[in-house]
């Protein structure tokens, strides 16, 4: 079984998470790692997709930056969409074969951790790439591949603030509702600590790998010995 390391980030600014992502794909690419799990809520930022449109955040840029909320271009697939505290993000840096496959399994890792919360949710199916609750949409996908190494990934709101998402077409879909764990069963969330190690298991569960945790100063310590090298 293939190693997976997973690595604990806490509040990360998105640009230093995506400098982050890049030093990882380049080592992955090289062998010079195994596939890596980071695991990561970022402060409040809009994320637009290379298929985004401006017409998907209608309210203006100036509107948003009073709101304290960055916007960044960025090469997944997918439109814009919404990171803030509470939600758990996660990027894979995963050598893949088939691009439809992996997103499959990456739907089924976060549907298996969401039924651990007693949440009866979907992958897209007909629906766009992305994962369904009763209430609406509750975690977005979009990934890019390199020499077939990934970068993004997957967003599950636990118990975030979702009035953000009313301020824009989330993930291009007019009329959509978005949703979170919290929201969805009525109550309290269970701590993002909880619900990320559920992720982190279903995650390396559904891709048959052999999780190892690692810290973070020895995954960059690693990068910066790979580079040396």
């Amino acid at each position: 079984m293939q190693p997976l390391q997973i690595c604990n980030l806490g509040v990360v600014p998105y640009a230093d998470a995506l400098a982050l992502q890049l030093r990882l794909r380049d080592a992955r690419q090289a062998d010079e790692i195994p596939d890596t799990l980071l695991l990561l809520e970022h402060p409040a930022v809009y994320t637009r997709g290379r298929r985004s449109t401006p017409q998907e955040l209608p309210l203006g840029e100036d509107f948003y930056a009073a709101q304290g909320i960055e916007i960044v271009d960025v090469d997944r697939g997918g439109k814009v969409t919404f990171h803030n505290p509470g939600q758990l993000v996660g990027y894979p840096i995963m050598r893949i074969g088939d691009i439809i496959g992996y997103l499959r399994t990456m739907e089924r890792a976060i549907i298996a951790a969401l039924a651990q919360e007693g949440i009866d949710a979907q992958g897209g199916g007909e629906r766009p790439t992305g994962v369904w609750a009763p209430g609406g949409k509750i975690a977005s996908i979009g990934v890019h591949v390199s020499r077939r190494v990934t970068t993004h990934g997957f967003a599950v709101n636990v118990s975030n603030d979702l009035e953000p998402f009313e301020w824009i077409v989330p993930c291009g879909l007019e009329g959509v509702r978005i949703t979170s764990i919290e929201r969805e069963r009525g109550r309290r969330a269970p701590r993002l600590e909880a619900f990320r190690a559920l992720m982190a298991e279903q995650f390396s569960h559904a891709f048959e790998r052999r999780a190892a945790t690692i810290a973070p100063d020895a995954l960059t310590a690693g990068l910066a010995t790979s580079v040396a090298g």
